[in-house]
Parts: C-alpha cells; structure tokens; sequence
C-alpha cells in the first residue's frame, strides 16, 4: 500500500485534499460498480437472446429442408405405392425425388429380399448427383446391387432400422465408407408398405451433411464464435474441426483435467435440456448455448424426436470484449480525473487555507517572542478571513498589553532597585543605631557605675563621710548624672530626627 510521507500527510491541505478525493472516489466507484453491473447484465442477456435467436434460425434453417426432403419423398410415395408391382418404374420414382430438391443429394428405393423374384434377391434403385451438384441422367445405370458401400444394403443401420421401427426416420450421419457417396450423408427412411405388415422395402433420401454445414458454420454471432451439431450419441454431425466429425463425441473430447462445468454443459446437452454454461478452455473464457432439435410440428409429419443437439460456442471476450475495452477507458479515465481533482483540490484549499498558513507562523513567531511582528490583512471575507482579521487584532492587543507590561516591569525593576538601596540604608543605620546605642551604653556604663560607687559609700552606715567628703561625692554624682543627661538628650534628639527622616520617606 501507497505510504505518503509524514511531512506531507501532516500538511492539512493535503488530508482535505485526500478526504474530498476519497469521498468522490467512493461514490465514483459505486456509481460505477452500479452502472457497470447493469450494463454487463444488459450485454449478457443481449448475448443469450442473439445466440438463442441464431440456435433458433439454425434449427428452423435445417428443418426446413428436412421438411422439404420429407414432403418430395410423400410427393412419390403414394404414387409409387400403388405400382410396386412394375419394378421398372422406381427408378423414375428415385430420380423424379433427386430431381424435385436441390438439396437432395441421392435417393435409394430398397426392397426386400427377393420382393422381385425376376430382378434376383436383391433389388435397389440407387439415384445420386454427381460431385459437381448435377443430377445423374437417365442415361446413368440404375443400381441393382445388393451391394450398397461396403455391405448388402439389407445389412446396413439405415435399412434394419428402418424396418424395424416401421415409421419415417432421420438417421444420424453416416461414414463415407457405409454410403455409395462421396460425402458424408445424413438419410431420411419411409418405410414402404403394400398395406400388410411388415414394410416391404425403404426409400431412403440422402441429405449431404456438407449443405448442412454451410448452414451450421455460417452461424456465427460473433466474429469468433461457431456453432455445432451434435448426433443422438454426442458425435460431432457439423465442427469446423472436420477431424471431430464422427470421429468423437462431446463427452470423449472431455478430460480429466478439464473445467468440471464444460462437463456439466454437456451432459446438459445430451439430456436434450436448453441453457448455456460459462466454462474454460485453454486459459480463454467460453459460453455455449444449446438446445435440442426441435421439428417443426406439422400435420401428417411424424413426431419422433431426431435427437440431434444445436450449439453456440461464443467467446467471452466476444461478448465482453468491447465492455472490457470500455471499462479499462472509463477506468483510466477516472484515474486521472480524480488525480486532476486530487490537484485542483489540493491548489483550491491551499489558496484557501493560506491565511491558516499565516496565522500558524505568526503564532510560532509570537511563541518565539516576536509580539511586535505584524499580520497581514486579509482579502477574504469567509470564516477564515475573518480568523486573521480577529487574530490580528489579539496580535496588536497582546502587543499594546505586552508594551505596557513591560513598562510596568521596568517601573517595578526601578523601584525595586530603589528599595534596595533604601533596605541597604536602612540596615546601615540599623547597624549605625546599634553601633551607636552600644557606644552610648558604654559611655552611660561609667557615671553609671561612679554614681551607683557614690551611692553606695553615701549609704554605708558602717562609713559615714565627713562633710568634705560628702560634697565631693555629691558634686561626683551630679557630674555623672549630668553626663548620662546629655547623653540620653543627645540620644532622643537622633531618635527624633531618625523618626522624621523615615516620615519623609514614606511621603
């Protein structure tokens, strides 16, 4: 299966792009599939009804003459029924037959054995066309040999039959060697009767099976097709394989190997059934139609069925041939219809979707921290129009917001910087206060101590000071206390201008 590279299927013009010509595709194909069952179902019925109409035009071809053969021989027999008793006449009986149907090849009058005691045990009256299609004349000698191919005419199938079914018959083709011509024949046998059982002798009229041939072979509904006509037993009576005449059967020509339904198609055919199977052939695809002989029913003709078969072998690429040929164009065709749809489709969205391409970089860029890059306008007035119109408006929005937080930034990093340095200030001052207070303390520490000693000696009732004493050490204590007072006055005075100092501050 086809793989597209990620770096274009990643691309959202060309999964539109993909989605819209799938979408066609899908409803192309069963638009097509529907359009096409159809039309190969409307060409395969138009196939059955042609070869069925062509098995149907065969088979009324073929009896027709036979119908003709039938009534020349009716035209005599009646006639020539009420002389059986002039042999002499016959022969004008079987020339008058060949002589009133072109398609009559030769006409034999045979009776039975020593019917005519004068003439011999054998007696026949034997009229044939020469090979060029002329008659025999008269001058011609009537055949009265028993001899007829290569057995005693009485001995052969188209005779015994005859007699023994005792009605008017078609035989299947005989051989060359079974007939006086110099063709294969087919014979139709009347059965002769001086009105008692059983038949007394058989006129038998020969049909070439050439004539039928010509009939046979010419049917053809398609240039490669050809039709057949199988005997009673399966054997080939009309093939344009001459080799397959009489010489084998439908079924013999069927190997193990072979498609099981061309079996099928002709065990079908031989039960006398009317169908047509698809089968396989030396790797080609094959149709036969068939059906049986059918005589045309007709008043005073005998009803028996001949048993012969009619087929059509048709080709399929006969029948489908130019379907085939069409759908290979159609198909090719909607290739590369839906590639140029798969293109224009792919250039339509892609125009459409080029401000989605712009807004997309001027988002990285905005993500990359370039706020102040400006996006274009756009032309469009449809929903994606109005997406980069609106997004470039947040863009002049995040830039304008942006800006003013940055101000506020660099105002906030001043004042910062500003506090620190106060903060450094005023932890120096702590530090100078505390410096300071420790100082004082140290310098209060001493007067302290004096004035605390002077108390002290003052207060020693085991020690009373004299008078002298006793000034000195007042004029000690008031000299320390004036000392402490100065310093505590100097002390509130820094503390008050400290105090001022951070109001000012504050302000």
């Amino acid at each position: 299966m086809l793989k597209l590279p990620s770096y274009i299927t990643n691309k959202l013009s060309v999964r539109l792009s993909l989605m819209v010509v799938l979408s066609i595709t899908v409803l192309l194909l069963s638009s097509l599939d529907v359009m096409l069952y159809y039309s190969r179902k409307a060409i395969k019925e138009e196939a059955i009804l042609e070869a069925n109409q062509a098995l149907d035009g065969t088979v009324l071809q073929i009896d027709n003459i036979l119908l003709s053969i039938e009534q020349a021989a009716g035209n005599v027999y009646w006639d020539m029924v009420a002389h059986l008793d002039e042999p002499d006449k016959i022969f004008t009986y079987s020339q008058s037959v060949v002589a009133s149907n072109p398609y009559i090849d030769g006409c034999a009058i045979a009776f039975e054995p020593y019917y005519f005691p004068s003439r011999g045990k054998y007696f026949m009256a034997y009229v044939h066309r020469q090979e060029s299609g002329k008659l025999e004349t008269s001058d011609a000698p009537v055949i009265h040999s028993g001899i007829f191919g290569n057995l005693p005419y009485n001995e052969q199938s188209w005779y015994t039959q005859a007699m023994e079914i005792g009605t008017p018959f078609w035989t299947d083709p005989m051989k060359d060697k079974e007939t006086e011509s110099h063709h294969t024949i087919t014979t139709f046998c009347l059965p002769i009767s001086n009105g008692y059982d059983p038949p007394v002798g058989i006129m038998a009229i020969n049909l070439s099976t050439s004539l039928l041939s010509q009939i046979v072979l010419t049917t053809k509904p398609s240039p490669h097709s050809y039709c057949t006509l199988l005997g009673h037993d399966g054997s080939y009576l009309v093939h344009p394989d001459s080799n397959k005449l009489l010489h084998h059967t439908v079924l013999s020509q069927i190997n193990p190997n072979s498609d099981p339904t061309l079996n099928e198609a002709a065990e079908s055919m031989m039960k006398g059934e009317t169908g047509y199977r698809r089968f396989r052939m030396k790797g080609a695809n094959y149709y036969v139609f068939y059906k049986p002989f059918q005589r045309s029913m007709i008043p005073g003709r005998t009803s028996n069925d001949i048993g012969w078969r009619v087929g059509i072998i048709y080709p399929e690429n006969d029948i489908f041939g130019d379907y085939n040929h069409l759908l290979h164009v159609v198909i090719t065709i909607a290739i590369i219809a839906l590639l140029l749809l798969m293109l224009l489709s792919w250039s339509f969205i892609r125009r459409l979707l080029k401000p989605l391409q712009i807004l997309t970089q001027s988002a990285q860029r905005i993500a990359d921290g370039h706020y102040d890059n400006p996006v274009p306008d756009s032309q469009q007035q449809d929903e994606i129009g109005q997406l980069q119109n609106n997004f470039q408006q947040m863009q002049q929005s995040l830039c304008q917001r942006i800006g003013e937080l940055e101000q506020l930034t660099e105002t906030l990093e001043n004042r910062g910087k500003e506090l620190r340095i106060a903060l450094d200030k005023t932890q120096e001052a702590v530090r100078t206060k505390t410096k300071f207070l420790h100082n004082m303390t140290n310098q209060m520490l001493a007067p302290a101590d004096a004035i605390a000693m002077d108390v002290k000696v003052l207060c020693d009732p085991e020690h009373e000071p004299d008078r002298q004493e006793a000034k000195r050490v007042e004029q000690n204590i008031q000299q320390q206390g004036k000392f402490i007072t100065e310093v505590l006055n100097h002390l509130l005075e820094l503390s008050v201008n400290a105090t001022r100092k951070e109001a000012d501050y504050d302000e």
